[in-house]
């Protein structure tokens, strides 16, 4: 009953000491010990087993005893000495709380001590400097009067000297006494209430006015309206009075300016008028020799009467220019009639070299978005038919060389780009009109040449080359976008596009198209003549050799144009207007040129595709019940195969540099054939077993054939393109399902006999359904032989349908 007790309390006293895991951790940080008794998973069990190992180790238990129980008496020692330490905290805690509070209410009371001490000395303070700051407002105060007494006396006596200045036109001293009693003035804005401030005010603002009014009357004097200059020349009065107009309103400046270039050029207004012989477009040479006259002759007469700040020799250019623009778009609009290409493109060329000559002279600060609208000069740099033209044999590799030129940064803008030249882009159609006519005459001689020389010669170099009048097209194209590209890059551009587009489109018809060769209207146009015959390679094809070659000519100039014109579009983009960019698009014209590519590749394949038709044919019309054994080929496999090698490797060599193309028609080629073969298949009926095998291995030889038809009669093989190889791999298996499948559901013995009405024996041949696209068949042949099923039984002469072969 003890143990049982003792037990239970052992367990209740664990009970109330299990700690969480938290403390027991924070326990161990705070007092790290080694001890197995202060482990919170202490075992007693295992604890004096480790004590006592074995039996023998019983031996020592009263000394264990001891040490533990002195260690117990240790502990209960510590546990209270710590408790009695405990008891006198709380009374230590108040007192030393008491002791804080004292110490903190003595340092407030200090601090309100020094508070009262510094206002205390700040009031000390203010009463001894408040006669100070009295003086040192006063002081202030009587430097601003001082100040301000001056300035009126300076602006009474300036105003009085200044209307007396006035009236002797004493200007060089009016400009610097004008400018210092305006600098004055302004000292007097809040003053302005004052009456005798606002007077003098008042007298400035007249004595400016009558000024400006005396200024121009002085100039009018000097430089009238009507009549000539005077003859002594400027005055420096004169110089001095422009110095004046400086400082006045800028009206009065901007009237002087006006007054004395409408004077300047009054003598060109009469002698390029409109009735008289210099003033047509031929003759436009001498209205800018007559302006480089007159700027050498303002440079020597005024050049120093007018501030240098004023620009007056790049204003009378300016104003020249618009002059002459405006009187340009007038005779024109009159005498539109008399406008020739020549004569047009000779006065653009001359205004152009002008302006040209105003940007190396001038820096154009003078102009205005009002009175002109920059014009972006084509970015020459980017241009790649701005490059020197290339020797002919070299017209096309330079050509797409420069094409594919990085672009360069752009060159600085001309600021007087188009400040003359811009009257003659109403008149542009001339140019474009002109380009229209040459442009056809271009395509015409294309087509005579075509005519007289001929198609490419085969067998040579020629064969299969892009025809050199493509690249003389485009050569003729690059000198018209550059010419129009400084002449306008607004609407004239536009206009040329379109001119491009139209014999973009003839070049396609009348050249590629229109020389392509002609075939039969449909496949009925094949006659029994073309049937395979008996000696192998007696057909001929339906194009001779010349005919293939111009076929791939014309396909390889149509993949040039195609290229060439998607790159013509992006250059036209960069040289038009931003605003008219989205209006250039050659989509159509490159749609034309692949629509050629097609038809050429068409034209290849049905040509083959007809050379081929006579020898399926002839397989059909075999009698394939009669075949005794299986040799090798047939005859009208090896027609085929002759066929192919006698095509194929021409239209691969004359398309060598147009690798895709060719790909395409082997493609095509493929799906064409393939499916036509299979059809003929289904014709051969009816097949004995013996047929079908010679049927399989010459399905075997064509697909053989096939795969290999890209790089056939070549020196260098090739590996045939995945997508091609999986065309003819599907379709040919398919061919071969199908007479696998005929021999499976159908295997008859060459030996197999049938007796007929009359008594006699004769061979039955097999007669076998049809296998539809989607129908497997029971078994498959192997290379090595037939395979049957385990149990076959010949269906009834009634089942059988009558579209079997």
């Amino acid at each position: 009953m003890m143990e049982e007790e003792e037990l239970e309390f052992v367990e209740e006293l664990e009970a109330v000491l299990q700690l969480t895991p938290d403390v027991q951790l924070a326990i161990e940080q705070v007092f790290p010990s080694q001890d197995p008794l202060d482990r919170a998973d202490f075992n007693a069990v295992e604890y004096i087993n480790t004590l006592f190992p074995t039996e023998q180790s019983l031996a020592n238990i009263d000394e264990v005893v001891n040490k533990i129980r002195l260690k117990i008496r240790r502990l209960d020692d510590n546990i209270r000495t710590v408790v009695r330490g405990q008891t006198n905290v709380g009374q230590d805690g108040r007192q030393a709380l008491e002791e804080a509070q004292k110490a903190i209410q003595q340092l407030f009371g200090k601090i309100k001590d020094i508070k009262d001490k510094a206002e205390k000395s700040e009031q000390m303070v203010k009463e001894i400097t408040r006669d100070i700051k009295q003086l040192d407002h006063a002081k202030r105060h009587l430097t601003t009067s001082i100040t301000t007494l001056n300035h009126l006396h300076m602006l009474a006596g300036g105003v009085d000297s200044l209307e007396a200045m006035t009236r002797r036109r004493q200007y060089g001293e009016v400009a610097n006494l004008l400018q210092g009693v305006m600098n004055v003035l302004e000292h007097f804005h809040k003053y302005m209430g004052i009456p005798q401030i606002r007077q003098l005010s008042e007298r400035v603002k007249a004595a400016q006015t009558e000024l400006g009014q005396q200024i121009l009357a002085d100039f009018e004097e000097a430089f009238p309206s009507q009549g000539t200059k005077r003859p002594g020349g400027p005055s420096n009065v004169l110089r001095d009075a422009c110095l004046v107009a400086n400082i006045l309103d800028p009206r009065i400046k901007q009237e002087i300016i006006k007054k004395f270039i409408k004077q300047h050029l009054s003598e060109y207004l009469v002698l390029f008028q409109e009735n008289q012989d210099v003033a047509w477009l031929d003759k436009i040479d001498r209205r800018y020799a007559w302006i480089k006259r007159q700027l050498v002759d303002y440079e020597e007469k005024y050049g120093r009467m007018f501030p240098r700040e004023w620009y007056m020799t790049e204003r009378i250019a300016v104003e020249f220019c618009h002059v002459t623009r405006t009187e340009l778009a007038k005779i024109m609009r009159t005498r539109a009639k008399e406008i020739e290409v020549k004569l047009l493109l000779f006065a653009i060329q001359r205004t152009t070299n002008f302006e040209g000559f105003l940007a190396k002279r001038f820096s154009g600060c003078t102009l205005t978005d009002g009175a002109l609208k920059k014009l972006e000069s084509p970015p020459q740099s980017t241009n790649p038919f701005l490059e020197d033209e290339p020797a002919p044999e070299m017209e096309e590799l330079a050509i797409e060389k420069d094409l594919d030129q990085p672009k360069k940064p752009k060159a600085p803008d001309n600021p007087f780009h188009g400040i003359v030249s811009k009257c003659f882009e109403p008149h542009l159609y001339v140019y474009i009109e002109s380009q229209d006519k040459n442009l056809g005459e271009l395509i015409d001689r294309f087509v005579a040449d075509f005519k007289a020389q001929g198609p490419p010669k085969p067998n040579t170099d020629e064969g299969g080359a892009v025809l050199p009048s493509c690249a003389d097209l485009f050569v003729y194209y690059k000198k018209c976008m550059v010419q129009c590209s400084q002449l306008s890059t607004g609407e004239p551009m536009i206009a040329l596009t379109t001119i491009f587009q139209k014999y973009l489109r003839e070049y396609a018809w009348k050249i590629l198209s229109g020389n392509l060769p002609k075939t039969t209207s449909s496949s009925g146009g094949l006659t029994i003549s073309s049937l395979l015959k008996e000696k192998e390679g007696s057909e001929a094809a339906k194009f001779t050799l010349e005919e293939l070659c111009l076929i791939c000519s014309i396909l390889s100039t149509a993949e040039y144009c195609l290229a060439t014109t998607q790159q013509l579009e992006e250059k036209l983009k960069e040289k038009v207007d931003v605003s008219l960019t989205e209006r250039i698009n050659l989509t159509g014209e490159m749609d034309t040129f692949s629509t050629v590519i097609s038809s050429s590749i068409q034209l290849l394949v049905q040509d083959l595709d007809a050379a081929c038709d006579p020898a399926l044919t002839a397989m059909s019309k075999m009698q394939w019940q009669n075949v005794e054994h299986v040799g090798d080929q047939s005859p009208y496999v090896t027609s085929v195969i002759l066929h192919i090698k006698q095509n194929v490797p021409i239209i691969r060599d004359n398309l060598a540099s147009t690798r895709k193309y060719f790909t395409q028609f082997c493609i095509k080629f493929a799906n064409s054939f393939i499916p036509k073969f299979i059809t003929h298949l289904f014709k051969c009926k009816p097949i004995s077993m013996v047929g079908a095998e010679q049927l399989l291995l010459d399905t075997h030889s064509l697909k053989m054939v096939l795969l290999d038809l890209p790089s056939i009669g070549s020196q260098v093989v090739r590996k045939a393109p995945a997508s091609y190889t999986k065309i003819v791999v599907k379709g040919m298996t398919r061919a071969e399902m199908i007479l696998k499948g005929l021999q499976a559901r159908q295997p008859c013995l060459p030996d197999r006999t049938a007796h007929s009405n009359d008594g006699g024996s004769k061979k039955q041949p097999c007669v076998v359904p049809t296998a539809g696209p989607g129908e497997s068949p029971a078994c498959t042949l192997s290379p090595g032989g037939r395979k049957r099923p385990a149990a076959w039984s010949a269906p009834p002469a009634g089942r059988l349908r009558r579209g079997a072969i």
